[in-house]
């Protein structure tokens, strides 16, 4: 199985246990792009809905695409009160396309899983003259010690991968999200902009969001479950609870001529 298909077998967890993002988002990346109330937006690979409320809130009208089925229906039980939402499901690069249809393009946390050759060219192809691209995505950032350090030696122990660059780490400025931005042909030069925010977490709540991460689910069942028994139990010995540093990256783009 690719690895970006494994969130469906987990659809109500990741529901539960990942973040939304900041208010300050939407606003800005509706306030950029110039967004009219009738203006279509595509989101690519909205899992459960949580990007799409963020957007669907102020009226705009949606196509939200996922490969999940199990997303999706999570997705529309989230959006039940909306009826400016549509859902599709299926990747962005086997979706039919709609040329010049939308105002925005959005990926929430999905880009980095759309192949390189599909990611601009269509995103371009769907825009019309003058429509933004909208790619974000959460970073966590490094734990304070001692409970950082400690969890680092059980990700050593259980989870070498855990220690290399990680998904949200594509996000970062500097990382592969400024690079392939850099050169996208039919986009003009890429804004960024930075939300901070934080998030208190306990042992269940943060061994939930743990089992969500890709590279956890491509862990073999028994390594997997060791780990997360062991982080749980390593939280609980350090206070039971800590507050993590977050921040949210937004890249937007406009299509060119």
């Amino acid at each position: 199985m690719e690895q970006r298909f494994t969130f469906d077998a987990i659809a109500s967890l990741y529901d539960a246990a990942r973040p939304d993002y900041p208010d300050a988002l939407f606003a800005d990346v509706a306030a950029t792009a110039g967004l009219a109330p009738d203006d279509r937006i595509l989101e690519i690979g909205c899992g459960t809905g949580r990007a799409t409320q963020g957007f669907a809130r102020s009226g705009f009208p949606i196509l939200a695409l996922d490969p999940g089925a199990a997303l999706l229906d999570v997705a529309r039980q989230r959006l039940a009160a909306f009826p400016n939402v549509r859902f599709a499901e299926g990747t962005f690069e086997a979706w039919p396309l709609e040329p010049e249809a939308f105002k925005l393009v959005a990926a929430a946390q999905s880009w980095h899983w759309v192949a390189p050759e599909a990611r601009f060219v269509k995103a371009a192809a769907a825009l019309e003259v003058g429509g933004f691209l909208a790619v974000f995505g959460n970073v966590a950032l490094p734990l304070a010690n001692p409970l950082g350090a400690a969890l680092e030696r059980l990700f050593a122990q259980y989870a070498p991968r855990f220690l290399a660059t990680a998904p949200g780490d594509w996000y970062l400025p500097g990382g592969e999200a400024t690079r392939i931005f850099a050169a996208a042909d039919r986009f003009g030069p890429a804004a960024h902009k930075l939300y901070p925010w934080t998030r208190r977490h306990n042992a269940t709540d943060y061994v939930a969001l743990m089992r969500t991460w890709s590279h956890c689910q491509m862990l073999d069942l028994a390594v997997r479950e060791a780990l997360a028994v062991a982080v749980g139990e390593t939280i609980d010995a350090h206070g039971g609870a800590f507050d993590a540093g977050y921040e949210a990256h937004l890249y937007m783009a406009q299509r060119v001529g």
